[in-house]
């Protein structure tokens, strides 16, 4: 197989997962890896030098944040979008909860620049801060066949770290696309009756050989309108419209899109704006069809399912988090020369 294409895991089991393309860049997929996932934990990519992607994106947390319903930017100033784990973000047709951009070598550079985030007044200045050291302009001509630091470059080489995060060898894996029929309890295998008979893979895709759990659709559940009159706290004044500030789209108006259920288990918190610490939530919200908003997708309806269906399919759902996910947060932790991360206290 072509280095620069992978299917997590395929030497210790079926992975679950389509094969992922890691890099179209000349040069060594696996030195751009290395490189991508360096710069994904340096905080000097910020124009402080105190914020860096795994700073909201964190190892330990399933590479996403847990704790805080929504990210942290630059001097501790509240987001108002939840931290979604990069896991599996290879499997994503488009980036961030408004699909604004189309990859992830494109997206790498949203927060980058944004006043709110790593505050990088201009690509330059990023690209300027990297080949101003030695070891990232070797690393560079190394990675990519002799060439040096650019915005292109920078963009390929954390896409590259993203995307062999591409993380299944689930239980559920080993169970539906393994054979192993001791994989799940009786209980687990349950739920996954009740989510397929809730039309849960309506958007959350399972198929016969691989299973994203994602149909990459955008979709109206109804928090955001709920958000709006404070279901889940003091009511928002000023609403996110998700989908619609992209398109200008009436249909796409507080529509956000649909994450992959993959590592759901440790996550925490869910939708766009972290307003469901848990799992039991996420199931409650959506046996309720989703709240009252006139434009909720019609897709959603009432379940009533019975208390055993309920945790049933919440125990379901943590069977799918990765066997891979305590090497990769090693790997992340292990990556020499990054500079000191500091998380941001939650």
């Amino acid at each position: 197989m072509h280095p620069a294409t992978m299917t997590a895991g395929e030497s210790r089991g079926h992975s679950g997962l389509p094969p992922v393309v890691i890099s179209n860049e000349a040069g060594d997929p696996a030195l751009q890896v290395a490189l991508g996932r360096r710069l994904f934990m340096d905080p000097q990519l910020a124009e402080d030098g105190t914020m860096a992607c795994a700073t909201c994106h964190i190892p330990e947390h399933g590479f996403a944040l847990n704790g805080a319903p929504t990210a942290f930017g630059r001097g501790g100033r509240v987001l108002r979008r939840n931290s979604p784990t990069v896991l599996n973000a290879a499997l994503a047709t488009s980036q961030f909860a408004d699909g604004r951009m189309a990859t992830l070598e494109d997206q790498i550079w949203g927060p980058l620049l944004s006043i709110e985030e790593a505050w990088n007044p201009t690509v330059q200045d990023v690209v300027g801060r990297l080949e101003g050291r030695a070891d990232y302009r070797e690393e560079f001509r190394a990675a990519f066949a002799g060439r040096k630091v650019s915005a292109r470059l920078v963009g390929a080489a954390i896409a590259a770290y993203e995307r062999s995060l591409a993380t299944g060898l689930s239980r559920f894996d080993r169970w539906r696309f393994g054979g192993d029929a001791a994989a799940l309890s009786p209980a687990e295998r349950a739920g996954y009756d009740v989510f397929q008979r809730s039309g849960c893979p309506t958007c959350h895709t399972v198929g016969t050989e691989f299973a994203t759990f994602t149909d990459n659709s955008f979709r109206n559940t109804g928090v955001e309108w709920a958000r709006l009159r404070g279901a889940f706290g003091p009511a928002k004044s000023v609403p996110d419209e998700g989908r619609f500030e992209v398109t200008g789209r009436e249909s796409d108006r507080r529509a956000f899109r649909v994450p992959s259920l993959r590592n759901a288990g440790v996550t925490a918190p869910y939708m766009h704006d972290g307003s469901l610490a848990t799992l039991a939530d996420v199931v409650e919200w959506y046996d309720a069809g989703g709240g009252s908003d006139p434009g909720r997708d019609p897709v959603l309806r009432p379940l009533g399912l019975a208390a055993d269906d309920k945790a049933n399919l919440v125990a379901f759902l943590q069977t799918l988090t990765s066997q891979d996910l305590e090497r990769l947060v090693a790997e992340a932790r292990g990556t020499p020369g990054a500079g000191t991360l500091r998380p941001r206290k939650l």
